[in-house]
C-alpha cells in the first residue's frame, strides 16, 4: 500500500491530540507578565535602596539572570517552562536558561570539551543572528541618514 501525502496527514492528524491554544497563551501571558512585574519590583527596590540609575539598570537584570540560572540548576525552570512556554522564553530569563542547561548538562563532560563547546549550542545561533541583524539594521540606518 503506497502512503500518499494525504493519507499520511490524516495518520499525523489522528495521533497528534489538539493544543489547548487558549491555555497556552494565558499561561505565557500571565507568566512572562509575572517575570516583568518582577523585574519592575526589582527595579523600584534598587532605587529605593540608594542605587542610582546606571546601577538599577544592571542589577535588575543580573537579578533575573542570577534567579533563572538558579531555578534552572536546581530543575524548576523547565516545569515552569513546561507550563508557561513562551512566557518564559522571550524574557531574558529564557536565554539564560538556554545558555545555563546546556552548561550544566554537559558539565561532566570537562570544562573545555564539555561547558565551553556545548554552552552556546541553543543561544549561539541567537547570538550570531542578533547580531547579524544589528550590523545590517546599522548600516541600513546609516545610509538612510546620508540623504
Amino acid at each position: 500500500m503506497k502512503i500518499t501525502k494525504k493519507h499520511y496527514s490524516e495518520i499525523v492528524k489522528k495521533a497528534s491530540p489538539p493544543s489547548p491554544i487558549f491555555k497556552n497563551c494565558t499561561a505565557a501571558f500571565f507568566v512572562g507578565g509575572f517575570i516583568c512585574v518582577l523585574g519592575e519590583l526589582l527595579s523600584k527596590f534598587y532605587a529605593e535602596i540608594g542605587a542610582g540609575q546606571q546601577q538599577v539598570k544592571m542589577l535588575v537584570p543580573v537579578t533575573l539572570i542570577f534567579l533563572a540560572v538558579f531555578l534552572t540548576a536546581i530543575k524548576l525552570f523547565d516545569n515552569i517552562g513546561k507550563f508557561a512556554g513562551a512566557g518564559t522564553l522571550v524574557p531574558i530569563t529564557g536565554f539564560a536558561n538556554a545558555v545555563s542547561s546546556a552548561a550544566i548538562e554537559f558539565k561532566t563532560e570537562g570544562f573545555v570539551l564539555g561547558v565551553g563547546a556545548k554552552i552556546f549550542t541553543i543561544a549561539g545561533p541567537v547570538i550570531v543572528y542578533g547580531t547579524v541583524a544589528s550590523v545590517v539594521y546599522g548600516i541600513i540606518y546609516w545610509i538612510t541618514t546620508l540623504f
